[in-house]
């Protein structure tokens, strides 16, 4: 699920995908023009690929910190903001889902205790550089 701003409308904010959303294949959430990417992917058993490395790349010295939480088990009630600090939408997380923030900002509230995994842009240079607080 796409999560557009209302303060630039067509600007996608946020993205929150459910686990039971991949059904085969390979299904990429973010476009490839932003810093973070991901993709979900059903793979049968005895599938395998190849051995690979992947080359380094900057982005014109251009940093922007996006961020995304994949519960892994619990709970968790997300509240994703607006560019303008305002309440956009209000979910809640189960083991499997995912939400990708690419702009505007977030809060987690834990419901049931919970094992998330969170992937970031780097480098994280602390929290008094990385985060404005709303």
């Amino acid at each position: 699920m796409n999560i557009f701003s209302k303060v630039e409308p067509g600007k996608i904010l946020h993205i929150i995908n459910r686990k039971s959303d991949i059904k085969d294949g390979r299904v990429d959430f973010v476009a490839p023009d932003q810093f973070i990417q991901c993709a979900g992917i059903k793979v049968d058993a005895g599938n395998s690929y190849h051995p690979h490395r992947h080359n380094w790349y900057g982005v014109g010295g251009i940093r922007i910190a996006q961020e995304s939480w994949v519960v892994i088990s619990g709970c968790v009630k997300v509240t994703l903001y607006d560019l303008d600090n305002s309440v956009l939408h209000v979910d809640v997380l189960e083991a499997g889902d995912i939400t990708i923030t690419l702009e505007g900002g977030h809060k987690y509230e834990i419901l049931r205790d919970a094992i998330v995994y969170e992937f970031k842009t780097g480098p994280y240079l602390g929290q008094k550089a990385d985060k404005v607080f709303i």
